[in-house]
């Protein structure tokens, strides 16, 4: 083996490399949305080469949807682990509501939630983008064992933190009591 070689990092697996992608089309999308996000500006993000996208995610759709997944898999994370160990729905509901402003700090997924919801405008994201949400809303209310109209305000909140953070709206703004 030459020395050049042996002091390289070891490469990168096809699913490591598949992460590196999601993430780096989180950022872009998050900034620029789907219709002017390039492949070739993830992949510049990524370290990869823009064929090489495509050797990942069979298209600029595919991926855009993996990113959607990623957020809302992180969103769905916090608020299980909240949720684990708390007997009250109302505990539950708090603890994930103060699971979710820890996430606010995640600017590039809160942008890339906008986003997404901007680009259901587009026929086939519509469907998927709404269905995640849809599942995220009844994942919340599985977890908490909230009554319904508590799972809609706790979602209405959410929305309106996330507002609150993507546009940096001074403290007064915030809500005074937990999501």
């Amino acid at each position: 083996m030459s020395s050049s070689r042996a002091s390289r990092a070891p490469r990168a697996s096809s699913e490591e490399r598949r992460e590196q992608v999601i993430e780096a089309a989180v950022k872009e999308f998050a900034a620029t949305g789907f219709h002017a996000t390039s492949t070739t500006a993830i992949a510049k993000r990524a370290g990869i080469s823009q064929p090489y996208v495509y050797a990942l995610f069979p298209s600029k759709h595919d991926l855009f949807l993996a990113a959607n997944e990623r957020v809302v898999e992180r969103i769905r994370g916090a608020f299980a682990e909240a949720a684990r160990g708390l007997n009250e729905p109302t505990d539950r509901l708090a603890a994930m509501g103060d699971a979710y402003v820890s996430l606010l700090e995640r600017r590039d997924d809160i942008m890339f939630q906008h986003q997404a919801n901007a680009a259901a405008g587009e026929p086939a994201l519509r469907e998927p983008v709404r269905r995640e949400f849809m599942r995220l809303m009844d994942d919340v209310g599985r977890l908490s064992g909230a009554p319904e109209e508590e799972v809609w305000n706790f979602m209405a909140k959410g929305m309106l933190l996330n507002v609150i953070a993507a546009l940096d709206l001074p403290e007064k703004y915030l809500p005074t009591e937990p999501a």
